[in-house]
């Protein structure tokens, strides 16, 4: 028989339905023959009603996160909770003995944050599916390989396009940049945060402004981030024999070398319904059972997210260079209201 993994899910007012979106990991879990779905947590009353309309009253429901581990002991712990939560729920949610915790972005409100909540994970051994999609998808796979095997030769710096803001969505830039460049370790960063001082005060511009920085990683490689040029993620990767220009979020790709027309390159493209989502799901539970980490786990989260506190660091010093690990761990930067605030 195959194993079933009880799965509970923790902030749930972007799943109350069956189609599959993006961040309606129910869907993914409810898909995956591993996964049972037995518990969903959320603070809001209507919230949890419309939950278990969907997705059916045999669901236990609490509007206590504590609760719901000590009666129901899931295996995997999805979190889509607001990101102020995250720090204390997953220290919880590791210490009552989930096995595999799956967590939409952004990962916490500060790196004290992410530091509590990454070391809970480490330190029990517990892998984290950190919800970076584009890990998953099979034309970031492709694009990634054809760098790590020479397309452009030397890596010498990657050209990021179109990041919308430094915490909220910037950790995908990050994470993607940083998975073309073949996980080479950030070293530090430059940033100049956007001015937002006319802004409204309920801005989201105001509340997660974008920015432009530089991010140096091992071996001399540098990430250039810069804000407009692309509403989707576009990147131009170039190495010391040639370069290669990806747009439309990974969908189009042409290899540029010294001589020659730019050339096409056919690149792979995700296929079926929220292919990220049934594919990290689907890695976690190999994960849980292997012992395993995840395409996305606690390295990988820490690096896409210490990125954006650190270009907040350094425009305060007027651009600096701030060394990685950042020194001060304690900015805090709420970000977007996400809900169960």
């Amino acid at each position: 028989m195959t194993q079933q993994y009880r799965v509970a899910i923790a902030g749930c007012h972007r799943m109350l339905d069956r189609t599959p979106a993006n961040h309606n990991f129910t869907t993914a879990f409810d898909a995956d023959a591993e996964t049972e779905i037995v518990a969903v947590f959320d603070l809001g009353d209507e919230t949890r009603k419309a939950f278990l309309e969907c997705w059916g009253a045999g669901v236990a429901a609490y509007d206590g996160f504590g609760a719901m581990l000590r009666q129901e002991r899931p295996d995997i712990l999805c979190l889509a909770t607001s990101q102020k939560m995250h720090a204390d729920q997953i220290e919880e949610a590791v210490a009552a003995g989930v096995r595999g915790i799956l967590s939409d972005k952004p990962l916490a409100t500060s790196l004290e944050e992410a530091d509590r909540l990454l070391d809970a994970c480490r330190g029990a051994g517990v892998p984290l599916a950190f919800g970076l999609d584009r890990r998953w998808l099979s034309s970031y796979r492709r694009l990634a390989e054809l760098v790590r095997d020479g397309i452009v030769g030397e890596l010498q710096s990657v050209i990021v396009f179109g990041i919308p803001n430094l915490i909220n969505h910037g950790c995908h830039w990050y994470d993607a940049a940083l998975q073309l460049a073949g996980d080479r370790e950030p070293e530090w960063v430059s940033g100049l945060v956007e001015e937002v001082a006319g802004e409204p005060p309920d801005s989201r511009r105001r509340m997660d402004p974008t920015g432009r920085l530089m991010v140096g990683l091992a071996g001399g490689v540098v990430l250039y981030f810069t804000l407009g040029g692309s509403r989707r993620p576009s990147f131009e990767i170039v190495g010391d024999q040639g370069r290669l220009t990806v747009v439309e979020d990974g969908g189009q790709a042409w290899q540029w070398q010294e001589s020659g027309a730019p050339q096409p390159l056919d690149i792979p493209q995700p296929t079926g319904d929220f292919p990220s989502g049934m594919a990290m799901v689907r890695d976690l539970v190999e994960a849980v059972a292997g012992g395993g980490r995840t395409a996305c786990d606690v390295e990988e989260a820490r690096r896409a997210t210490e990125i954006g506190f650190a270009a907040h660091l350094s425009h305060a010093q007027g651009g600096a260079r701030i060394e990685l690990p950042a020194g001060d761990r304690t900015l805090r930067i709420p970000s977007f209201p996400w809900g169960n605030e």
